[in-house]
């Protein structure tokens, strides 16, 4: 019986019947040329552990070696780990634990969404069974508030006991001054973040020194100026809340000319 190659020996004459030479070989696949030697001399010990079957493997695919069929000669290389052969008994061991696990799994999953009776334990008797029945409380009664509205958040009243709404918003830097019939004058620097609302009784007036960037809201209404950026204005209201605009000065009336007027005025 001939004794089969072995995988350096297989690896040489592949390499010959290409007509490659070692340098060549070794310098195609980048490898080297004392390694190339090694292998084809079957002295594994030489390469670094774990390189032999790698290198062999490359060596064979470049060569066209195919060694799958020459599973005796491949054996002997380093690097290989034999397989234990099936157990019966562990597999059927493996099986049975992972079915015990999956059926402990189907169980703690019915015992947190199922409820306890459907386990077979007993269902307990709530207390609360035997309390009367009690009825919906009545709902409130009508708010008499100004502006009541259900669920939401109920807004100022533009008129109430404490005086009148005054709101002023502004857009950038002005100081504005109110001045109350009767009572000390306030004034305060507005800011773009902070609006600034008030109550005043009585007539009053307010005085703004950059009116065309605040928004004016007395009363609930707003108060359209018409004025521009850096404007001062000055705006009178009475007790509840109108503003009291300017009245504009009459002229005179220009005298009627008639013809007859005409002719008498001339020489």
């Amino acid at each position: 019986m001939l004794e089969e190659a072995t995988v350096g020996r297989l690896l040489q004459q592949a390499r010959e019947e290409k007509g490659l030479s070692r340098e060549a070989l070794a310098r195609e696949l980048q490898l080297s040329l004392r390694h190339l030697e090694a292998i084809e001399g079957d002295e594994w010990a030489a390469l670094s552990p774990g390189r032999a079957r790698p290198l062999a493997r490359q060596l064979a695919e470049r060569l066209g070696v195919d060694l799958e069929s020459h599973t005796g000669a491949f054996q002997i290389v380093p690097g290989q780990v034999a397989l234990e052969p099936a157990d019966p008994r562990r597999e059927r061991l493996e099986r049975l634990v992972m079915g015990v696990l999956s059926a402990a799994s189907v169980l703690v999953v019915l015992w947190l969404v199922v409820p306890g009776p459907s386990l077979g334990r007993k269902p307990t008797v709530s207390r609360l069974g035997a309390l009367p029945r009690l009825s919906p409380p009545p709902p409130p009664p009508p708010s008499s508030a100004p502006y009541p509205v259900l669920g939401e958040l109920l807004p100022e009243a533009p008129i109430d006991e404490q005086g009148i709404l005054v709101s002023l918003r502004v857009m950038d830097a002005c100081t504005a001054r109110l001045e109350p019939e009767g009572g000390a004058p306030q004034a305060r620097a507005l800011q773009v973040s902070e609006p600034w609302r008030l109550r005043v009784k009585g007539s009053f007036s307010l005085v703004l020194d950059n009116a065309g960037v605040v928004n004016v809201e007395v009363a609930g209404r707003r108060i359209a100026h018409g004025q521009s950026v850096g404007q001062v204005w000055t705006g009178r209201f009475d007790a509840t809340g109108r503003w009291l605009r300017p009245v504009a000065p009459e002229l005179p009336e220009e005298p009627v000319v008639t013809d007859d007027d005409e002719e008498g005025g001339q020489p």
